[in-house]
């Protein structure tokens, strides 16, 4: 898909789409008591009304159907974030929280009702099968994709790795369709990507928090830094807009490479005992470079602990529009073979002991960024304090968090942006820029 699109085996998930901190199993805080005898009837009387839907309702329902739909509208109605995971959705979910999985690898999106190929990426086998960035996909296997999502197209083309799969493609110059056997492999999700402006600044952008993200944060910086020399660099602009969030674990180490101590988050549940802390570790992969963050309404859960925690240390400036507000993490318990419960369990806050849930980061530079005349008056500022049931933050306010979540295409259009490079080369000057350490929270371990 286009940008700006464990098993808790190492930690907790956290984002505006996929959240999670994976357990092997349910297991019950200890202040939880057992239901008690009035619960217990109201369970049966839930097994009376579906006893009576199933035998008498109009049309003979989906049993399996009203099951999920019955668990969704119980979990639903405790936050927007807490839901049931069918094995599907659980196995997708799973694919996009590891960062990788058996494709083609190629960036798509949809066109006249046929899937257009943005760009192949390098090293893959669709790239050594020689598809080019322009290229139209008409069928798959001798399928027609009109009348498919995107979404549909996209779980076609993935797949077994090492399994062939047959692409007919429409090109350009070509006076027949083109018919192209590629062999599925591993393909790596690329959650950042970096280059080089002006010839004297990085820019990452973090589009993701996936298992691939800190490895990627950590090759773009040394690329960068490889590429520009350090006496030239004048410092990097780390670009976390529209970006959902993900793992946790993942959040804290992008922080930690750009901090050599103290607190990055804590978060804290139900039973205060089992609140957690993440703490840096000596060593910043920029060699202490200025960083200045953007953010906007698209930015949210990981994106924010990132934000929040560079923000307390004054570590980098961050620019843009309020965030999100998603400060919830949500533990992912796997349920066998009937898929997996996404549940609320903590809410996290910054090393300030800021509580972002429903108020989001505030930009040090507030900088907005135009929208074009084809978008105005169609997208509204939407943030966590928009969503219906969401767990009240104890500093949420009346102006409610998010902001317009909107990323111009072509970078040249990008006033955000702009204003942080030119505040990188010295063009602009604000009282933000560059954070002075002085003001920083207090380090904590």
């Amino acid at each position: 898909m286009v940008r700006k699109l464990g098993l808790l085996l190492i930690g907790a998930v956290i984002g505006g789409g996929a959240v999670l901190a994976v357990s092997n199993g349910l297991n019950h805080s200890t202040s939880a008591q057992a239901a008690g005898v009035s619960t217990y009837k109201q369970l049966s009387i839930f097994g009376d009304i579906f006893e009576r839907v199933r035998a008498s309702y109009v049309t003979e329902p989906a049993e399996d159907e009203l099951i999920e739909n019955a668990i969704n509208g119980m979990l639903t109605s405790l936050d927007p974030h807490s839901s049931y995971l069918n094995p599907k959705d659980f196995s997708d979910m799973r694919v996009q929280t590891r960062g990788e999985f058996g494709g083609l690898g190629i960036e798509v999106t949809m066109e006249n009702e046929l899937v257009k190929v943005v760009s192949p990426i390098d090293e893959t086998p669709a790239a050594k099968a020689g598809v080019l960035a322009g290229d139209l996909i008409s069928k798959i296997d001798g399928e027609n994709v009109r009348g498919l999502s995107l979404q549909q197209a996209v779980e076609k083309m993935r797949g077994e790795v090492n399994t062939p799969i047959v692409l007919t493609i429409l090109r350009e110059g070509a006076d027949k369709p083109l018919e192209i056997t590629i062999i599925r492999d591993v393909i790596q999700v690329r959650s950042v990507r970096y280059r080089v402006e002006d010839d004297d600044i990085g820019i990452v952008d973090i589009n993701a928090f996936n298992e691939q993200t800190f490895d990627g944060l950590e090759k773009a910086i040394k690329s960068i830094r490889d590429e520009v020399g350090d006496d030239k660099l004048k410092g990097f602009v780390v670009d976390l807009r529209l970006n959902p969030g993900g793992l946790l674990d993942q959040a804290v180490s992008v922080s930690d490479s750009f901090l050599d101590r103290g607190l990055i988050v804590s978060t804290r549940g139900r039973d205060a005992d089992e609140g957690r802390r993440h703490s840096a570790r000596p060593g910043d992969l920029t060699g202490g470079k200025p960083v200045i963050v953007l953010i906007n309404g698209g930015s949210a859960s990981a994106s924010e602990i990132v934000a929040g925690a560079l923000q307390d240390h004054k570590r980098a400036t961050i620019l843009g529009t309020r965030s999100f507000g998603k400060g919830s993490v949500q533990t992912i318990i796997p349920l066998g073979s009937n898929g997996a419960l996404r549940l609320t369990t903590a809410l996290y806050y910054t090393p300030s002991d800021r509580s972002i849930q429903g108020k989001g980061i505030d930009p040090d530079i507030k900088v907005e960024q135009p929208l074009p005349d084809e978008l105005k008056g169609r997208v509204e500022a939407r943030g966590e304090s928009n969503l219906r049931g969401h767990i009240v933050g104890n500093e949420e306010n009346d102006e409610g968090s998010g902001s317009i979540a909107y990323v111009p295409p072509d970078p040249k259009d990008d006033v955000q942006l702009s204003y942080a490079k030119d505040l990188l080369k010295g063009l602009k000057e604000h009282a933000a820029f560059p954070p002075n350490p002085d003001e920083a929270v207090p380090s904590q371990n």
